[in-house]
């Protein structure tokens, strides 16, 4: 069998994974990080994107749509405290899609009062769900 560590991913809202797994891949800051057990400690701050979870015995990963927070990993415990969580399955192609829409039309509108970073934001994470999307339907 091999090694495992122990993962918690949760947000503001409710605790979406708490097990086992052999590896994980996060969306850091500075680039995507893997995390095998007896990582060294850490502490960093996660963007909108994909969480990856490798559980034992299981071929295909676990997707959880994150759209920002921190991930502190310890040698045998790692948690994920995310501002907003979504499970892979339960996002919404077509609410994405419209978010993106209206992100991009709020950015090439330059007379309306809109606040740009927070439709750099929304766009960002319109997108991040949208390659969450796009990688659940490759594993299948």
């Amino acid at each position: 069998m091999a090694m495992t560590m122990h993962v918690d991913v949760v947000s503001a809202e409710r605790s979406l994974f708490s097990g086992l797994v052999e590896f994980l891949v996060a969306p850091a800051a500075m680039g995507e990080v893997g995390i095998y057990p007896r990582h060294a400690p850490m502490i960093t701050k996660i963007k909108a994107g994909s969480v990856r979870l490798k559980l034992p015995d299981r071929d295909e990963e676990e997707l959880i749509y994150v759209s920002g927070g921190l991930l502190e990993v310890q040698p045998s415990v790692v948690t994920i405290l995310a501002d907003t969580a979504v499970r892979g399955r339960d996002l919404d192609e077509v609410k994405a899609m419209e978010a993106k829409q209206r992100a991009e039309e709020a950015m090439r509108d330059r007379t309306a009062s809109i606040d740009y970073a927070q439709a750099q934001a929304e766009l960002a994470e319109a997108i991040a769900q949208l390659h969450a999307i796009q990688r659940l339907r490759k594993q299948r």
